[in-house]
């Protein structure tokens, strides 16, 4: 696992994107290596059944077959241990691939852990971010501060599959 990045240390396009082997919301082990050979859409959100994580996972289950269709697969990565992932699959009817980074590993190679605002306060916490890594495990596209709402929609614009 890579060491932690700060904001001046983000990922950009065509960086190796960081390895990762977490327990999904089904209980199997899941690593991005695992899917190489194909295109990976990886988005790190804070937390399971909050209202703007639920309307993101739900985005990217309405877009799941399209996606798959262009090529890609989904990965939704929090920080909640997989029961509950498994819940909020479940209560939302979710059929992207739920991930659980309890000790936030993932999230820090990512530059997707680390200083944020929050009401106007900085803390320290889940920055909601986007990674398109492609066949060969690069960065193709890299997204920091996301919006909940209509990220989705955006993210297709930008791969240009709408």
């Amino acid at each position: 696992m890579s060491t932690a990045r700060s904001e001046s240390n983000r990922l950009d396009r065509g960086d190796q994107a960081p390895e990762f082997t977490l327990d999904s919301d089904t209980g199997e082990q899941v690593a991005l290596s695992d899917l190489r050979g194909r295109k990976v859409i990886v988005y790190f959100y804070p937390a399971a059944m909050t209202p703007g994580c639920t309307k993101q996972a739900c985005d990217f289950t309405d877009s799941l077959e399209s996606l798959r269709g262009a090529g890609y697969e989904v990965l939704g990565i929090s920080p909640d241990k997989p029961q509950k992932l498994a819940k909020f699959r479940d209560r939302d009817e979710l059929t992207i691939t739920l991930l659980s980074d309890p000790d936030k590993g993932a999230m820090k190679a990512y530059g997707a852990f680390g200083e944020k605002k929050l009401y106007g306060k900085v803390v320290e916490g889940v920055i909601r971010s986007t990674f398109v890594v492609d066949e060969d495990g690069r960065i193709e596209l890299a997204q920091y501060n996301v919006k909940a709402t209509g990220h989705v929609a955006k993210l297709r614009r930008d791969l240009k599959l709408d």
